[in-house]
């Protein structure tokens, strides 16, 4: 559990001496265990997210056949349009659970965006296919996309929230890596699931039923998910939040409260939120190009034999997954900017390229072409999570991350699949979307230039957060002089 070193009594001498090297009502002491098991709900949460992105994506070529009429290519553009519409709706769940997990608290709304999520994912598994109910099919799928739209709205905003006002304020950036070693997690168990079932079942069988298994299994995964989020404490920086909401408003909070909360996110908050949003569409067009849109691109614009882009995805992603908590670690100790800027400026220079080296139709240049833009995008992963929670302040944390990243994913992530597929259907040049990609990494040049370095510091409106007691002392001592830091 979380513990805070006690404030003495005013009648107790000893305890004045004591008060003149702690004082622990401004320190958190996290215990580490606590912070562990809570990073790990949160990311078993992300990494159900991103199973279910993995499998839409991986399977986008039969999805497209399932549940729409005609070629291949329209069918292709019509299962991206089905994915990317679904991202329009997440916006209206930022703003219904950020807002709300700035109010309840964020592990009862994790918990909530959950059960939803996994119950979209569930039913997609279940719905007939066009031939055998007609346009009803592309509906339902669109529907059951929707909510899991809407729950995924307050998903991330919730579980980067959650971890880092856990996590000590030198070690945020290690344990915000763990959300997206979730991501690649899902994705990698994606893309490993399709292949199995490829390979076991064939594109006939695969086309006619097997398809339905993964999102099938999206369910049990939710509800160990929901399981692990339903035991844990909520964080300490919301609860000493609502402690001084109480005891600066009384027993009861003011009606006025939420609506206020709201309000602030975007009369006081717009810069902020303008910087969260250009850091996501940079970082989100980049992920989702690499993760969800490639394989689609290597089997129907490049040709190349099906399942081979699978394992070399799978490949990227394993490697990617082994090194993302020493970017994470690396990010505490030299500072968010430098790794962001790595990143995005890795995948200005590459990303043309790379499709240049993928148009050579080899196995191995795939590999390659992965891996060298594996190594920008573990950049972003690695830091990425640590980055955008401190951004903004404890009371309004939860609903402004959750509105300025589902905006940006909305505009920019979920379209990137459909938006690159566009552009090689309508220009014809195979390079279109390292273009694309590219402009978007020279916007994230310049958002991480605006950006001010918070490795290190406490989050906004919320106290120093530290590992042991002995670095709360030293960290009290260093604040009122009475001695030097020592190292904890």
């Amino acid at each position: 559990m979380n513990n805070e070193v006690q404030q003495p009594h005013d009648d107790d001498p000893a305890a004045h001496k004591r008060n003149d090297e702690v004082r622990s009502s401004d320190i958190t002491v996290t215990d580490e265990a606590t912070v562990k098991r809570a990073t790990r709900a949160a990311a078993v949460g992300n990494a159900m997210e991103w199973f279910d992105f993995g499998i839409y994506a991986y399977l986008a070529v039969t999805i497209g056949k399932v549940f729409f009429p005609g070629d291949g290519s329209t069918q292709l553009l019509a299962s991206f349009t089905a994915f990317a519409a679904s991202f329009l709706i997440r916006p209206l769940g930022g703003m219904v659970f950020g807002p709300l997990g700035d109010r309840l608290g964020r592990k009862q709304v994790l918990a909530l965006t959950m059960v939803l999520m996994a119950a979209g994912t569930f039913c997609i598994g279940l719905i007939p296919s066009y031939d055998s109910i007609g346009i009803a099919a592309p509906i339902l799928l669109l529907l059951c996309r929707m909510v899991q739209g809407f729950s995924t709205g307050g998903e991330y905003g919730g579980a980067a929230t959650f971890i880092a006002e856990y996590a000590p304020d030198k070690r945020r950036g290690y344990f915000g890596s763990f959300l997206e070693l979730g991501t690649l997690i899902g994705y990698t168990g994606a893309a490993g699931l399709v292949l199995v079932l490829n390979t076991a079942l064939g594109d006939e069988a695969m086309l006619e039923w097997g398809w339905r298994i993964p999102f099938l299994i999206g369910g049990p995964i939710g509800v160990v998910g929901l399981y692990l989020r339903t035991k844990l404490d909520e964080t300490p920086a919301f609860q000493q939040q609502q402690a001084q909401a109480a005891e600066a408003n009384g027993p009861k909070l003011s009606e006025d409260m939420p609506r206020k909360k709201f309000t602030a996110i975007f009369t006081e908050q717009w810069p902020m939120l303008l910087l969260c949003i250009a850091l996501v569409a940079a970082y989100n067009i980049t992920d989702y190009m690499l993760l969800s849109y490639m394989p689609a691109y290597l089997t129907d614009a490049l040709d190349y034999k099906h399942s081979m882009e699978l394992v070399a995805a799978i490949i990227a992603m394993v490697v990617m997954a082994a090194v993302i908590q020493r970017i994470g670690n690396l990010a505490d100790r030299f500072g968010r900017k430098p790794l962001l800027m790595a990143g995005m400026g890795g995948f200005a220079v590459l990303t043309i390229p790379v499709f240049v080296l993928f148009q050579q139709g080899s196995f191995a240049a795939v590999i390659v072409g992965l891996l060298l833009l594996g190594a920008p995008l573990v950049c972003l992963l690695g830091t990425m999570s640590a980055t955008l929670p401190a951004l903004f302040p404890t009371e309004v944390r939860y609903g402004s991350l959750s509105i300025g990243y589902n905006v940006s994913t909305s505009l920019f992530g979920g379209t990137a699949p459909m938006v690159m597929s566009y552009l090689v259907d309508s220009t014809g040049d195979k390079l279109s979307p390292a273009y694309y990609a590219s402009g978007a990494a020279v916007l994230g040049i310049i958002a991480v230039a605006f950006m001010k370095e918070s490795a290190g510091q406490p989050l906004p409106g919320s106290p120093p957060s530290v590992s042991t007691e002995e670095e709360a002392r030293a960290l009290t001592q260093t604040e009122t002089g009475t001695k030097e830091p020592t190292t904890a």
